[in-house]
């Protein structure tokens, strides 16, 4: 069983890596980051702390965005334990703000659904990681 959570947790390592170098180059598909870059306006016109003023200028939201994807990506994948709960810690968090902003924007559910599988996974990482192989429970 240790290994389906260890190649899970590489494998969605390494789709936020991917997901997070995306937004901060063209080099890999110019189209998907042209696109980024127009949600992103978007999404910093419904930045959840807005409501005290702060609004991001849409490019550095990318580049904070991406730069954080690839970072938490890398370490999820590949970093020792510690650092593999903190990037699950900020992953997560980027997933529920991800989430916010679509719902915000009233996007359909299919837009929703990636964000909510990676948030899913995630958390079922984070408590695999707190139980270790086996969750005792109050009876025991």
């Amino acid at each position: 069983m240790a290994i389906i959570f260890t190649s899970v947790r590489v494998l969605l390592g390494l789709f936020f890596m991917l997901t997070g170098v995306v937004k901060l180059t063209d080099q890999i598909s110019a189209e998907v980051y042209s696109e980024m870059r127009s949600q992103f306006v978007n999404f910093s016109e419904v930045f959840p702390l807005k409501i005290f003023g702060i609004t991001p200028d849409p490019l550095q939201y990318l580049q904070v965005i991406g730069w954080i994807e690839t970072v938490a990506g890398i370490l999820l994948a590949f970093g020792p334990q510690l650092l593999q709960e903190i990037s699950n810690l900020v992953l997560s968090i980027i997933m529920i703000l991800t989430l916010f902003t679509l719902f915000k924007l009233q996007e359909p559910m299919s837009r929703c659904a990636p964000a909510t599988v990676c948030l899913g996974l995630l958390l079922m990482l984070s408590l695999r990681g707190r139980c270790g192989t086996r969750c005792k429970t109050k009876s025991e």
